[in-house]
C-alpha cells in the first residue's frame, strides 16, 4: 500500500527588516513580509504555486495591513504646510487658504 502525503502550505517571506510603524499598536515591529503558497511533499516545500501580495504584519499583536502605497520609508512624517495667516493645514496642491482666503 502507498500513501502520498502532500498538498499546498503557506509559507511567510521577510521581504524588508526594517521595523515599521504598527498603525494598531504604534510600536516599531511590524516588518514587510509576502506569504507564499508552495507545493509540498512530506510537509517539505517543493516550489512556489502562488506569490502573495507584500502586506505589513506586526510581530506584537500579529495586526496585518497594506504597505504605503506612496513608497515612504517607516516613521517618515507627511509635512502638511500651514497657511501663514490663520494657521490651519492646508493641502499642499492649495494656492489660496480655504478658511481665510489668503494665498500660501
Amino acid at each position: 500500500m502507498f500513501f502520498f502525503i502532500g498538498g499546498i502550505q503557506p509559507k511567510t517571506v521577510t521581504l524588508d527588516e526594517t521595523p515599521r510603524l504598527c498603525p494598531v499598536c504604534g510600536l516599531a515591529q511590524a516588518r514587510l513580509k509576502r506569504i507564499d503558497h508552495y507545493l509540498s511533499v512530506f510537509f517539505i516545500p517543493l516550489f512556489s504555486v502562488r506569490k502573495g501580495e507584500p502586506v505589513v504584519l506586526c510581530e506584537r499583536c500579529g495586526a496585518a495591513s497594506p504597505p504605503d502605497p506612496e513608497g515612504r520609508p517607516p516613521g517618515a512624517v507627511t509635512v502638511v504646510p500651514l497657511c501663514p495667516g490663520c494657521g490651519h493645514a492646508v493641502e499642499p496642491s492649495f494656492r489660496y487658504c480655504p478658511h481665510c482666503g489668503n494665498r500660501i
